[in-house]
C-alpha cells in the first residue's frame, strides 16, 4: 500500500480500489456539497493552544461513551452500503473496532445483517435504526438488535426525506444497484474488489431482504426502499421506540439548539450533533460549528456526541474540547476499508489515535477526560 500517514492517503488508495459508483456514494454530499465541505473546512478554523514544560508522561485517551468504556472517544458511524466498499465490509469493520476498543454502529441499510456482524464479534455493537412506514418491520429490527445483544440503539432523525446527491444520480446508483455496461466496466477495472465480492454471498441489504414484507429478492427491494422512509416521523415516535427498545438510546441528527432542548424530554442517553455528513440539507451549518451552541443549550442534561468532517486526531481533540463526549467517523473508516479491508480500518483508527495523542500532549494535557476549551487558542 505504500506509506500511509493520513486519512487522505487511505482515501487515495480506496479511490483506486473501489468501483467509482460505490466510492462516490461514500464520498459525496447533497446538491452543491457546500455543507459536506464545510464539515471538514470548519475544523481548520479552530486553533489549538500550544503549551510547554508540562509533564507529558502516562497519557491516556480512554474514556466512556454512554457508560461504555472506549479506548478513545471515537465510534464508527453507521454507513449504508459498507459491504460494497469491500466484501463483508461491516463484519470486517466491526472486528477491527472491537479489537481497537471502540464502538461499531451497524446501519439499517447495511449489506451484512445484524446476525452476520454478531457472528464475528464477541462484544456488543450498536445498531442504527431508520424508522420505516412498516412499523412491524421496525419492531422486528429492534427485536433482532436485542437478540444480537446490541448495547445501544442509534435512532437517525434526519432522513425522513432523501437529500439529492448528484454523484449518485450521475452514476446511476440505485438501491439495489443496477448494473449497466458502464458499471460493469467500473468493476472490471477493479479486479481485486471483484474477486473478493465473488467469494462472498453478502451482496444485498441483509437487514431487509427476507425480513420486510414482500421483499424476498433484489428486484422487490427497490420499490420498497423508495416508499418506506416515513416523512411523518415525530418526537412521539421517539417515545415508543425508547419504550420498545428499553436500552440505551442515542439520537442522531440534531443540528439546532431548539431540537437539542426538545430531545431532553425523550429520555435519550445521548444526542449526536450531525448533518448526515452533508448528505441531507445542503447549506446547513457544519456539525463542528453547531457543537458548542448545542452543548451550551443542553448543559449536562444529556451526553453530547458529534459526527461530520472528522479526518484526523486533531479534529477529534477539537470536538472534545468544545464539549463532545464522543465522536464518530464514517468516511475515514470507509476509506480504510476500501483501501485494505479490516487492516485498513485499523490503520485509520491508528492514524487518528496517534494524531490525537501527540496533539493532546503538545496542548499540555495527559488525559482526554481533562481536555476542555482551555486547549483552544
Amino acid at each position: 500500500m505504500g506509506k500511509i500517514l493520513t486519512i487522505a492517503d487511505l482515501k487515495n488508495q480506496a479511490q483506486r480500489r473501489v468501483p467509482k459508483m460505490f466510492f462516490d456514494y461514500a464520498d459525496s454530499g447533497a446538491w452543491t456539497e457546500g455543507t459536506y465541505r464545510a464539515n471538514e473546512d470548519d475544523f481548520s478554523k479552530i486553533k489549538l493552544r500550544q503549551r510547554v514544560l508540562v509533564d507529558m508522561t502516562d497519557r491516556s485517551l480512554a474514556t466512556e461513551m454512554v457508560g461504555e468504556k472506549v479506548s478513545m472517544p471515537v465510534a464508527l458511524s453507521p454507513t449504508g452500503l459498507t459491504g460494497m466498499q469491500h466484501a463483508d465490509g461491516e463484519m470486517l469493520a466491526a472486528k477491527a473496532a472491537e479489537e481497537f476498543g471502540v464502538p461499531f454502529t451497524l446501519s439499517t441499510m447495511s449489506i451484512c445483517s445484524i446476525e452476520d456482524v454478531a457472528s464475528v464479534t464477541s462484544k456488543p455493537f450498536w445498531f442504527q435504526l431508520y424508522v420505516m412506514k412498516d412499523r412491524d418491520f421496525v419492531n422486528n429490527l429492534i427485536d433482532r438488535a436485542k437478540a444480537a445483544g446490541c448495547s445501544a440503539l442509534v435512532l437517525t432523525l434526519d432522513l425522513q426525506i432523501l437529500g439529492q446527491r448528484h454523484k449518485d444520480l450521475r452514476n446511476g446508483l440505485s438501491a439495489p444497484p443496477k448494473f449497466t455496461p458502464k458499471h460493469i466496466w467500473q468493476m472490471a477495472t477493479r479486479p481485486k474488489w471483484c474477486m473478493d465480492m465473488a467469494r462472498t454471498k453478502r451482496r444485498s441489504f441483509g437487514n431487509i431482504v427476507g425480513h420486510a414484507k414482500n421483499v424476498s429478492d433484489l428486484s422487490s427491494l427497490s420499490s420498497w426502499t423508495a416508499e418506506q422512509f416515513d416523512p411523518r416521523l415525530s418526537w412521539k415516535d421517539v417515545e415508543w421506540i425508547k419504550e420498545r427498545w428499553g436500552g440505551k438510546l442515542i439520537l442522531k441528527g440534531i443540528l439546532d439548539e431548539e431540537d437539542a432542548r426538545a430531545s431532553l424530554d425523550t429520555g435519550a442517553d445521548a444526542i449526536i450533533v450531525s448533518n448526515h455528513g452533508g448528505r441531507q440539507l445542503d447549506g446547513a451549518h457544519s456539525s463542528i460549528a453547531m457543537l458548542p451552541k448545542i452543548v451550551d443549550a443542553v448543559g449536562d442534561k444529556v451526553e453530547v456526541h458529534m459526527d461530520g468532517g472528522i479526518r484526523s486526531g486533531q479534529d477529534v481533540l477539537k470536538a472534545v474540547a468544545l464539549g463532545a463526549r464522543g465522536t464518530y467517523i464514517g468516511r475515514p473508516f470507509l476509506y480504510g476499508l476500501g483501501a485494505d479491508g479490516k487492516q485498513g480500518v485499523t490503520t485509520a483508527l491508528e492514524i487518528i489515535r496517534k494524531e490525537m495523542d501527540v496533539s493532546m500532549a503538545l496542548c499540555g494535557k495527559r488525559l482526554i477526560t481533562d481536555v476542555d476549551r482551555s486547549v483552544l487558542a
